[in-house]
């Protein structure tokens, strides 16, 4: 039996689902739907030189990467690679043609620093440092369970903050651009990124078949987006934070809690059954506050770092 590697075929139905179900056994902390690699193949923004490569063994996808270049950072240079065999296909050289495939692509670009999000086992970590990468920063997967948990009450807003969806602002979503890129540039990370192309993000981000945009919610103070959660979900049982902030003048409030706490109630009434959501662990502050709401960790990536030339 022969491994081989090739880049996934978008168009074919049949191809996007076996990337999504690889995916999913291989990381099922994440929302894997067949709709948002799609949506991700077809709108990264051309400077990211992004692909999404299968390895493929007797017509079975048993292992996938995503590669691109970091094109929001204002360092150059940075590219990315994120790797993941199937558990129950390993040992059949898929991770190492993948990374093979991925390397070549990257470094033909340019790259001289390459990332990626390694699981925090000791087999996948060995991989790792076998092909020249070091530990760096982690980052914990969490879970909430929707139907047997008990969530936080929900709490009328203080005077001069009110709660509004996302969908809201569907005529203007200007404002929610400009909260997420002042959020998104203070987050701690490896790659710095700077949301600077509106137009970019309403691709990206807010035309997103996963973004659901009656649970993603914002607090406003005085009428000014102040503090978001915005939420991704599967249209079926899964929910999922993908970014909860505040910007900086209105930090130390409560408002992110605030806003977060709404939307679970909100999606917990929708009947998803599981919440999931990321967070640094060096973000003691955001970590704290997803253990307030009753998450527990279901697993640890690292990212890794390799440095070429």
């Amino acid at each position: 039996m022969t491994v081989t590697v090739r880049d996934l075929r978008p168009e074919v139905p049949a191809d996007v689902e076996r990337f999504a179900h690889s995916r999913h056994l291989a990381l099922p902390y994440v929302l894997w739907t067949p709709d948002g690699i799609r949506h991700r193949q077809d709108h990264t923004h051309p400077d990211a030189h992004y692909r999404s490569l299968v390895a493929e063994e007797d017509g079975e996808t048993i292992g996938t990467a995503q590669v691109g270049m970091a094109y929001d950072s204002p360092e150059p240079g940075q590219g990315y690679l994120n790797v993941y065999v199937r558990p129950d296909r390993t040992r059949r050289g898929a991770g190492e043609l993948l990374v093979r495939a991925a390397e070549e692509h990257l470094t033909s670009l340019g790259a001289t620093k390459l990332f990626s999000w390694v699981l925090d086992e000791p087999g996948n970590r060995t991989f790792a440092e076998r092909h020249g990468y070091r530990a760096s920063r982690s980052a914990h997967f969490l879970r909430l369970d929707l139907v047997n948990g008990a969530l936080q009450p929900l709490q009328d807003p203080p005077p001069g903050v009110e709660l509004r969806t996302f969908a809201d602002f569907a005529d203007d979503p200007r404002p929610l651009f400009e909260l997420d890129a002042e959020t998104v540039s203070d987050e701690p990370s490896d790659v710095t990124a700077e949301f600077t192309e509106y137009e970019t993000w309403v691709e990206e981000t807010w035309k997103h078949p996963l973004l659901d945009r009656d649970l993603a919610t914002v607090a406003l103070v005085d009428g000014r987006p102040a503090a978001f959660s915005c939420a991704f979900t599967d249209r079926a049982t899964r929910y999922s934070t993908a970014m909860t902030g505040t910007a900086r003048a209105f930090r130390g409030r409560g408002l992110a809690k605030l806003a977060k706490n709404a939307s679970l109630h909100r999606a917990r009434a929708a009947g998803y059954r599981e919440a999931l959501t990321g967070n640094d662990t060096d973000n003691e502050p955001m970590l704290a506050i997803n253990f307030w709401f009753g998450y527990e960790i279901c697993a640890t990536e690292v990212r890794h770092v390799r440095e070429l030339g």
